[in-house]
């Protein structure tokens, strides 16, 4: 009987003694297993190329004779350059290797050999990365490359993954069962672990890496799925049944229609509402997609059932916005809504206090006030957080807390990208408003270097002289809020200069008290100042339907996201809005972001470039969200794949044959050794 290769230590690989597995150690191989499944993270394609159609910048190998006595010039404290010229077919061009001076003994005139870099065809040199003697055969054009470290070589990783293969690649388990393998067409799991270290071809890697891509996917979502299975069976939820016909009267009392996306979301909400567990969804919505009135239309239906709820908001600003749109639509129904945030103190905060716990407010909306000990209600059984992630586990959990099993419903303006949303989020349940409401204009958006600044405030100074008014946002220079503030200060300077007595400019930024803040952000939402030139404060929840206009300086210095989440802040009237984006960028990533914002107004567009050029370890911090480190899968260039690994994950964990089959016991074991099954039994 075979025995798994996960568990036979890596001493057992011929030539890998105690002091060599040490070493190995150091790159987390302990086991057999563990060296089978330590892949390549790229491989070096040596087929030979013609280098008079090769593109510049382009990687080359190509073959040919040593024409000049190679030299090796010596620079810094270790550091030189070997170089010599070569003659490929009738050209002759330099070859050049860093940090390679020893390989000038191995090199002799007018020898053969096989040259591999990256060919600049201006200068008609190769900086090479990999020499072999004489002229590579064509069937060993794929060379896999591996993650080295220290006194572990390339070359010992390869040699001891070879004997590995050779003595226990035919031990390697089959994870998935034939039903999938077959409904895919996938290899199996030995031939995908051969071909993606002795690949005969670039097909073959593809479909090896095509298998362990969906396996690696599915492990983690089956993970991903018991969780939130077990999850939601362990919670108990209200079971609040709203009526289908009160919701109509709600929507038919809006003075607008409803998008398409806004009713299913709705629907999905009350959904959850009715179900026996406790609600457990991300609502994302991209700037402007008409995410408060779903909220309104859903707490509407809970308080018409007998009970109270809660918004609760990061900002006293957003809590103050929300406020005015949610008691315009609920209060002419008869409901009251009441705002608690810190401003509110002595006998009117005592008053509300007393209101909210005899239950004669209806909806509380506010900022992480609302989780002091003293607001009590008197019956809470639906409670919105809007942009979520600004709030801490405990914060969110405190809210609900204020109730018996109250229903959370969590929500984003911040777009994120659906292939981190069911890696991330795998344990929600995800709704999306991917429609904009009719009538929207798009925000016109274009780039500007800083040389054109003049032209830029021209083109302000037009939008003003309308009775418009105009953001102009700074960026933070440095994790230093002296630095924001004397840039945010510099710009007010010189823009109050420009436009003189013509129009008064406002400063706002982050080292202002709450108070100071509200009063500079009451007087631009009056009118009484037309340009207000602010830091990323007014990122979120900022809402002058009047502001037509925003310029933002040094716009290569931020995030697309972050970039989308500041140009909604106009838009938000029936006015057409612009966008200008004053930026230098001095790297093709900087510049492609510019042109990607000129190009398109989805949020869920952008945040997808967005995870595509920062990659997702960088985006919004995804790595502290329990995104493991995949050995094959991507989930940003995978992301079809993950999206069918999902669906398959929840199938089989809702199906009784998964956890009695013996076809799945690997991956029933999987979730025993991960510590999955820990969550919860299931029967």
């Amino acid at each position: 009987m075979s025995i798994n290769p996960h568990k036979r230590p890596i001493t057992d690989v011929t030539g890998i003694g105690e002091e060599r597995a040490k070493l190995f150690e150091g790159l987390k191989l302990k086991t057999v297993g563990d060296l089978l499944e330590y892949f390549p993270f790229r491989y070096e394609d040596y087929k030979i190329k013609d280098l008079q159609s090769a593109e510049h910048d382009e990687r080359v190998t190509v073959i040919g004779t040593i024409h000049s006595e190679p030299s090796v010039r010596y620079y810094g404290k270790k550091k030189n350059r070997l170089s010599f010229r070569m003659l490929v077919g009738k050209l002759l061009v330099t070859v050049t290797f860093f940090n390679r001076g020893f390989l000038k003994k191995q090199l002799t005139l007018g020898a053969e050999v096989t040259v591999s870099g990256k060919w600049d065809r201006h200068r008609m040199t190769i900086t090479g990365t990999e020499i072999h003697q004489g002229a590579i055969q064509q069937e060993q054009t794929i060379e896999p490359v591996y993650s080295a470290s220290g006194t572990v070589t390339s070359k010992m990783i390869k040699g001891a993954i070879s004997q590995a293969l050779k003595q226990f690649g035919s031990e390697v388990p089959e994870p998935l069962p034939e039903a999938i393998r077959t409904k895919y067409k996938l290899v199996s799991k030995h031939e995908a672990v051969t071909q993606l270290h002795h690949p005969t071809d670039q097909g073959t890697v593809k479909q090896a890496r095509r298998r362990m891509v969906y396996e690696e996917f599915l492990a983690f979502q089956l993970k991903m799925q018991l969780f939130r299975k077990v999850q939601r069976e362990q919670s108990s939820g209200q079971a609040i049944e709203v009526d289908q016909k009160i919701l109509k009267t709600f929507i038919a009392s809006l003075p607008f229609p409803l998008t398409n996306a806004q009713n299913r979301v709705i629907q999905e909400v009350i959904k959850d509402l009715a179900s026996p567990y406790q609600m457990n969804r991300l609502l994302q919505g991209d700037v402007g997609s008409g995410k408060t009135v779903v909220a309104a239309a859903c707490l509407y239906g809970v308080i018409c059932e007998g009970y109270q709820t809660a918004l609760m908001v990061p900002t006293e600003i957003l809590a103050e916005q929300h406020l005015e749109s949610l008691k315009g639509w609920l209060e002419p129904l008869g409901k009251r809504v009441e705002l608690f945030s810190g401003s509110l103190k002595g006998k009117r905060r005592r008053e509300l206090l007393q209101d909210l716990a005899d239950g004669t407010i209806d909806l509380a909306v506010g900022t992480h006030a609302l989780i002091q000990d003293d607001v009590v209600f008197k019956r809470l059984g639906f409670a919105i957080t809007d942009e979520q992630h600004r709030f801490g586990v405990n914060q969110r959990r405190q809210l609900r807390s204020k109730g018996e099993h109250v229903d959370v419903l969590f929500m984003t303006a911040t777009p994120i990208p659906r292939t981190l949303a069911i890696s991330v989020f795998g344990d929600m349940d995800v709704s999306i408003l991917d429609e904009m409401p009719a009538g929207r204009k798009p925000i016109e958006t274009y780039w500007a270097k800083h040389d054109m600044l003049e032209r830029v405030l021209g083109f302000v100074e037009k939008e003003l002289q309308q009775g418009r008014q105009a953001y102009v946002i700074c960026p933070l220079i440095e994790e230093s809020e002296m630095l924001d503030v004397q840039n945010a200060l510099d710009v007010h300077q010189i823009l109050t200069g420009y436009f003189k007595e013509r129009f008064a400019v406002g400063l706002m930024h982050g080292r202002l008290s709450s108070d100071e803040k509200d009063e500079v952000m009451a007087l631009f939402d009056q009118n009484k100042t037309q340009v207000l030139v602010s830091t990323t404060v007014v990122e979120v929840g900022v809402n002058v339907p009047n502001a037509t206009m925003m310029v933002i300086y040094d716009a290569d210095r931020f995030g697309l996201a972050q970039l989308h989440q500041l140009r909604g802040r106009v838009g938000r009237g029936d006015a057409q809005s612009y966008c200008v984006l004053l930026a230098d960028p001095k790297t093709e990533n900087g510049r492609e972001r510019m042109r990607i914002m000129t190009e398109t107004n989805d949020g869920f567009v952008l945040s997808e470039r967005d995870l595509e050029l920062r990659g997702p370890g960088d985006f919004f911090g995804a790595k502290q969200s329990g995104l493991p480190d995949f050995k094959v899968a991507d989930v940003v260039h995978d992301y079809r794949t993950l999206e069918v690994a999902r669906q398959d994950a929840q199938a089989l964990v809702d199906s009784n044959h998964f956890w009695k089959d013996p076809e799945y016991q690997w991956l029933r074991e999987y979730l025993e050794t991960t510590g999955a099954l820990d969550q919860g039994k299931l029967d």
